[in-house]
């Protein structure tokens, strides 16, 4: 409790930096947009400021953390971090519960993070290392992730934009690919070996490294599900176009 009331106070400010973005972003920066892509914009514009941004923070406060470990206690730069991410998605949430209500995986996705960002931060204040390090590999794809979505809400009537949508596709589903399909899954292993090994001496409760393993497996299993999906619609419109050019 003594975390959270010192913390206090730069929850909302982060929280009002997310806010300010995606509210510039309906009426500013995507105003002239048509109302039914506005919000995905919006809500790709405070995922650009918050996706690179975390990568960046969470690599300098790991080096700059001696002790890092799996349950090694949160530094004041990791736990500085760690409300970063969680002010962009309890904003990111909103944004959803208000425009795609319906869309239950990313709800659940955001619940599920919020829920281990939070543990991590305010419950146990410990485990930073292995939360932003899963940060780290979930953030770094953000940034040509966010361009390629913002391409592909406009390639129907934008020329720029599909061909911007064209030439990312398929980088980009390589690097997301190598990421959440290698070095996702081999860190995670790295985690689930060190806890299930019991050598932290149960410092952090096992039912929260379960369900920080439940969460993170489920969602990088969701992350390889959607890319594979992606890559076979690549396919079939790369197959299409070779179909169209030989006839």
């Amino acid at each position: 409790m003594e975390t959270l009331i010192k913390s206090l106070p730069d929850l909302p400010i982060l929280f009002s930096f997310f806010l300010t973005i995606y509210l510039a972003a309906h009426f500013l920066v995507f105003r002239n947009w048509s109302p039914k892509i506005r919000p995905e914009a919006a809500s790709c514009l405070i995922s650009i400021f918050h996706g690179t941004p975390a990568v960046f923070l969470a690599t300098h406060a790991l080096f700059t953390d001696p002790n890092r470990g799996f349950s090694s206690l949160n530094t004041k730069t990791e736990a500085s971090v760690l409300d970063y991410s969680i002010s962009y998605f309890l904003m990111d949430l909103i944004h959803y519960l208000i425009f795609s209500p319906s869309d239950i995986l990313f709800i659940g996705h955001h619940l599920a993070t919020l829920f281990v960002f939070v543990t991590c931060r305010y419950l146990v204040t410990r485990g930073a290392y292995a939360v932003l390090m899963l940060l780290i590999l979930a953030e770094v794809t953000s940034a040509c992730q966010n361009a390629w979505t913002l391409a592909n809400a406009r390639r129907i009537d934008v020329e720029f934009a599909a061909k911007v949508y064209d030439f990312l596709s398929l980088p980009f589903y390589a690097f997301y690919s190598v990421v959440r399909g290698i070095l996702g899954p081999y860190f995670v292993y790295q985690m689930g070996a060190f806890f299930f090994s019991g050598v932290d001496g149960g410092i952090i409760p096992k039912w929260i490294w379960v369900s920080w393993l439940f969460v993170v497996v489920i969602a990088i299993s969701v992350s390889i599900l959607w890319v594979t999906n992606l890559w076979v619609q690549l396919y079939r419109e790369r197959s299409a176009k070779l179909e169209k050019k030989s006839t």
